[in-house]
């Protein structure tokens, strides 16, 4: 079931406080969030398809979602976009249609901004237009580090600055769950589920293990030395 809550900004100061509305004008912001509805999804609901109209940008509040591609059969995992944390910003802005699909992967409470109240809000606020740049300047360069990883490692080399980057997120954490499915995770990195498979049971003798959904990091300079990373290309990814 979906719910729809009108939005006033001052309920939900996560929203008002991101970079991207954070230095807007006062009364731009009350316009903008009060054109907005917050909604409630269930797992494993579609949200987006690739080639529909950008109606609005979305702004994730709590859950997960997916962002992905079909070709046929075919499914790749793109992106996992978490909290709090707008996503299809570039469609939004350009009214050009989408080029990727989204899905909830847990029950996810979304915010969905106008298109056209965007565009003209960003026409109106300077700080607003800055900030949106800055924000798909962001994503643009996480899309190149995420090339770049699929390019220069290995797949056991892969899942293993993977493991580094999810722990850094998560303060340096030697135990944590991973943030989706292997078949996503999989997907994520450019595996199959079989390579995953073989890759976990390899990070054994490199100082990482996996049991079920939970990562264990017991020697971590044994991991960054398979995993190589680069103190430019590997910082935490937004």
């Amino acid at each position: 079931m979906v719910s729809r809550i009108i939005m006033r900004a001052e309920e939900f100061p996560e929203i008002a406080s991101l970079p991207l509305f954070a230095t807007m004008q006062p009364e731009v912001r009350v316009d903008i969030f009060g054109s907005a509805f917050l909604q409630v999804f269930p797992p494993q609901l579609t949200l987006i398809e690739t080639g529909g109209r950008a109606d609005f940008m979305n702004i994730l509040v709590d859950g997960l979602v997916e962002l992905f591609t079909v070709d046929g059969a075919r499914e790749v995992t793109m992106q996992l976009v978490r909290p709090v944390s707008s996503f299809i910003l570039a469609a939004a802005y350009t009214d050009q249609r989408y080029l990727m699909s989204a899905r909830t992967l847990n029950a996810s409470r979304i915010l969905l901004i106008p298109s056209q109240h965007l565009r003209e809000a960003i026409s109106r606020d300077g700080a607003l237009a800055a900030a949106a740049m800055t924000e798909l300047a962001v994503r643009y360069r996480n899309i190149v580090r995420s090339l770049t990883d699929m390019k220069m490692r290995q797949t056991l080399e892969r899942l293993a600055n993977f493991f580094l980057l999810e722990s850094e997120r998560l303060n340096n954490a030697v135990q944590f769950q991973l943030p989706a499915e292997k078949r996503v995770i999989a997907s994520l990195l450019g595996m199959t589920p079989e390579n995953l498979s073989r890759a976990c049971s390899a990070l054994a003798a490199h100082g990482a293990t996996i049991s079920g959904p939970t990562v264990q990091i017991f020697d971590r300079v044994a991991l960054r030395a398979l995993a190589r990373p680069d103190p430019v290309i590997d910082t935490m990814r937004s």
